[in-house]
């Protein structure tokens, strides 16, 4: 069972804010599906061969997994860059964590997530 959603509600209004004014983790922009308006999620972002991958701890139902699934593309801003994901798809958790290197910390087994998020990098910042 992924984070409760009343959890996913607060941080959106405590953690996001005082995690984007530090600027220190990755952060993904994506445009609503409803608004049509930008938004930046900060998360874990990790970098994969040809991509990244994100575990949604709140569920693929989150309102960033399925904004970026709907638009079939995002932006990161890491390591001082952005770039462009393209390719937004749902993966099970065997194929996630073996695109993952050894050692990368899971998420807690009690979460019971089922399906991770692999994009690709677009053009050339694939490889």
């Amino acid at each position: 069972m992924p984070m409760p959603r009343w959890w996913a509600r607060m941080n959106k209004y405590t953690f996001n804010p005082a995690e984007l004014k530090r600027g220190k983790r990755p952060v993904i922009i994506h445009v609503g599906r409803s608004s049509g308006r930008e938004y930046q999620t900060p998360l874990d972002a990790h970098r994969v061969d040809g991509g990244y991958l994100f575990v949604p701890v709140y569920g693929v139902q989150s309102d960033w997994v399925r904004n970026v699934l709907a638009a079939g593309s995002a932006r990161l801003r890491v390591d001082g860059a952005v770039v462009t994901l393209t390719k937004p798809r749902l993966i099970d958790e065997g194929a996630a964590f073996a695109l993952l290197p050894e050692g990368t910390l899971r998420p807690p087994t009690w979460l019971k997530l089922e399906q991770y998020l692999l994009t690709d990098l677009a053009g050339d910042h694939a490889g």
